[in-house]
């Protein structure tokens, strides 16, 4: 499908300071389909709020999963995120609340994820606002925000981050979930995750040739990416295509 008008209200316009009701982002999400609506939501984001880009992100079985971002840079670094084990939207997951990262180059929040704000201000990237996704008991993944400069959300963005959270929430609800295949093993939302598909199949795989537990041949995974500087979506793809080999190390 061809790109969409820009939603109403984007920033520079002086509505941006009016949070957008559920019944508008429903209407930009018309004739929309369900692999295409949490990108599209990503996009929504980046229109209505102070910010750069955005990504949305699945936590399952220990593992995050990107099912969208508004463009390269937020996938990237969605990736990173799961690649390390680190981050603000980590933190969010854990904390189940919002987790805001305004500045990445200095101070405390440099301090606290030291190697993924390094991967993060290299890309561009200076501040991140992850929003979980879920409810009072439950967070099942993060809407993360990025931003090229430093600095706060106002009261009013952060309560725009916080409806889009909602959003994204509800949406992942109404979505049809499965896989293209019939199994039953994983399951996604219909038309989307399938590089990691790739990264649950390539820890088997190692799982298999190591003789470890899930958890360990994850870790595994991630290890190999980060000394070499590659996303574990990356390497998840050589294992499959039997390129890297982990009982050959």
């Amino acid at each position: 499908m061809g790109p969409r008008s820009e939603p109403p209200d984007s920033p520079g316009d002086a509505g941006r300071d009016r949070a957008p009701g559920v019944e508008a982002i429903a209407e930009w999400l018309r004739d929309t389909g369900p692999g295409e609506i949490p990108a599209r939501l990503c996009n929504v984001a980046v229109s209505l709020l102070p910010v750069t880009g955005a990504g949305v992100t699945l936590h399952t079985d220990g593992l995050p999963v990107r099912l969208g971002a508004s463009d390269a840079q937020a996938a990237y670094l969605e990736d990173v995120e799961a690649t390390l084990g680190e981050g603000p939207g980590h933190a969010a997951l854990e904390a189940g609340e919002a987790v805001l990262a305004c500045d990445l180059a200095t101070g405390t929040d440099a301090r606290r994820w030291p190697v993924f704000a390094q991967k993060a201000t290299a890309a561009g990237i200076r501040a991140m606002y992850s929003m979980p996704l879920g409810n009072e008991t439950v967070c099942v993944g993060t809407l993360d925000l990025y931003r090229d400069t430093p600095g706060r959300l106002s009261d009013r963005d952060l309560h725009t981050a916080r409806l889009m959270a909602r959003v994204v929430t509800v949406a992942l609800l109404i979505m049809p979930w499965g896989d293209d295949d019939g199994r039953d093993e994983v399951r996604w939302p219909a038309g989307l995750a399938r590089e990691q598909d790739e990264v649950y199949q390539a820890t088997g795989m190692v799982m298999a040739q190591l003789g470890v537990s899930a958890e360990e041949a994850l870790a595994r995974l991630r290890g190999h990416a980060f000394a070499r500087d590659r996303t574990v979506v990356d390497v998840a793809r050589d294992v499959v295509e039997h390129r890297v080999r982990f009982d050959h190390e």
